[in-house]
This record gives C-alpha cells, sequence and structure tokens, in this order.
C-alpha cells in the first residue's frame, strides 16, 4: 500500500500555486469572447501567401472598421467586428486583396445579435449551475453522506478553476476565444473530474462499512492504491486522443481539444490528490 496521503500539503501548494497563476491571469488579462458571447461578426479568410498583420490592421484602420479582434496567423485573417452586412465584409475583402496582392478565401463567416448572444449566456449559467446542482445531489444521494459530496464539489471547483485560469492564459498569448465549444469542455471537465472521484469514494464507502474501526487515512491510501492504475490507464487512453486531436486536427477545435486536453489532466489529478484528502479531513472532524 502507497500512503499517497503523506504528500497531500505538497498537492494542496502545487494546485494553489496554479490555481493563483491563473486568477492573476483573470483578473490582468481576463478573457477573448467570441461573438456567440458579444454579439457581431467573425470572418476568417484564408490568404494565397503570408500576410504581414501589421498591414492588415493598417488597412481596417484607414477603412474606419471598429474592429473588437483582429488575429492575422501567417496565410489566416481572423476578424471580429461590431455587427455588419455582407457588403461591407465583400468591399474590406477587396480592398486588402487589392493592397496587398494576394488571394482570400472566406473560411468561416458568423453574426450573431446582442439578443442571441444574451440567450446564450443565460443558458451558459443555467446549464453550469443544473450541472453543479445535479452533481451535488447525485453524490450526496448514492453515498449518503454530504462530506463525500462535498468534497467531490471542491475538487470540481478545483477542475473548473485550473481550466479557467490557464484559458485566460491560452487566450491572451494565443487567441484563443470562450465560445459554446468551451463551455462545453467546462461542462465535460466537470462530469469527468467527478468520475474517477466517485470510483475511489465507492472503495472507501466499502472499506468503511466492512471495516468501520480501521483509521479513515488508511482506508483512503488502500483505495488510492486499488484504483490509481486503473484510473491512469482510462485517462492516458483519453489524453493519447486529445494529444492526436491537437497535433493533427483543424485549427476551428484546437482550442477547443486543448480545453478538454486540460480538464482530463486536472480530472485525473485532482481524484486522488484533492478529493480524497479533502474527504479524509471533513471524515476526520466528523469522527471527532
Amino acid at each position: 500500500m502507497i500512503n499517497f496521503l503523506r504528500f497531500r500539503l505538497i498537492f494542496f501548494f502545487l494546485s494553489a500555486t496554479i490555481i493563483l497563476i491563473g486568477l492573476f491571469s483573470i483578473f490582468r488579462w481576463g478573457f477573448r469572447f467570441s461573438v456567440d458571447f458579444t454579439g457581431g461578426t467573425t470572418v476568417e479568410f484564408e490568404a494565397d501567401k503570408i500576410i504581414p498583420r501589421q498591414e492588415v490592421e493598417k488597412l481596417l484602420n484607414q477603412d474606419n472598421v471598429n474592429f473588437i479582434f483582429l488575429q492575422v496567423n501567417k496565410k489566416t485573417i481572423r476578424l471580429t467586428t461590431k455587427e455588419t452586412d455582407n457588403n461591407r465584409l465583400n468591399q474590406l475583402k477587396k480592398k486588402i486583396e487589392d493592397s496587398l496582392r494576394t488571394k482570400l478565401i472566406t473560411q468561416r463567416l458568423e453574426t450573431v445579435g446582442p439578443t442571441i448572444s444574451q440567450e446564450i449566456i443565460r443558458k451558459t449559467c443555467l446549464a453550469s449551475v443544473l450541472a453543479l446542482g445535479g452533481i451535488l445531489l447525485y453524490v450526496s444521494f448514492a453515498f449518503r453522506s454530504f462530506n463525500f459530496a462535498l468534497a467531490a464539489i471542491l475538487a470540481m471547483i478545483h477542475d473548473f478553476l485550473i481550466l479557467l485560469g490557464a484559458y485566460s492564459l491560452i487566450s491572451h498569448f494565443f487567441g484563443a476565444e470562450i465560445d459554446p465549444l468551451f463551455v462545453t469542455a467546462m461542462l465535460t471537465t466537470m462530469s469527468f473530474s467527478v468520475h474517477d472521484t466517485i470510483v475511489i469514494f465507492d472503495k472507501i464507502r466499502e472499506s468503511i462499512k466492512k471495516e468501520p474501526e480501521i483509521e479513515i487515512e488508511i482506508i483512503a491510501n488502500r483505495a488510492l492504491t486499488q484504483t490509481v492504475i486503473r484510473s491512469l490507464n482510462n485517462s492516458m487512453t483519453i489524453i493519447f486522443i486529445l494529444l492526436s486531436l491537437i497535433l493533427l486536427g483543424g485549427q476551428t477545435i484546437k482550442f477547443f481539444v486543448l480545453a478538454l486536453l486540460i480538464g482530463a489532466i486536472t480530472g485525473t489529478y485532482s481524484s486522488p490528490f484533492i478529493a480524497t484528502p479533502l474527504l479524509v479531513w471533513l471524515e476526520k472532524r466528523k469522527r471527532r
């Protein structure tokens, strides 16, 4: 049996450090929100040669285009503006082609009005609250213990904060946006986090019923030893698939897959090293 809980302070310190870095990024730089949340038009052009960002920005300023976000990555131009019509975009496209002597192909065009964007924000918040409440109720009912549910929820919040902080850094340095795909990744991370936690907690619950006289710390270490290989095998399968998608997948899903990868890693880590020590601490307080 491996004494995992002996290193719980190291695990807590590591998690606290990562979360604090993420919170610094959130408060310092925030996020880039997609057109789905802000309303407006997003267009993506593919050129036949490498385009300098400075030249594109200069043309936009000359044409009085009030852009919210501009990203130029080699031959790809991604632009988000306040809601505009197709004629205006076609004029802008022609001006870039004529000025930079290139040919642009429209790869993506999305327009979302402010009413729709507000509705998406409301539904996103509602989905998150319902998911959190549903998980809390399910774990409480399944284990007949509030401590088990509380430890699982705290570990899930831990994963949520790490994902948000990491995505804020990715948003600042690489231009990732908060969009419906990120919301999907966030909700998937919440479920992935609880999935591994339930497996470990089930082992702990069984041992408590069979051997109530044994200390909770010994029971938890034994449960972790019995489940760690299974959890790693399961998680590594998912992680390898996500890594393959990042390396070989398309540009449009790159940040979505990256968010899933961060969630898979943090979920694998938090179940044994955050949720279980928290449960042990809560159960020790209960038995005093």
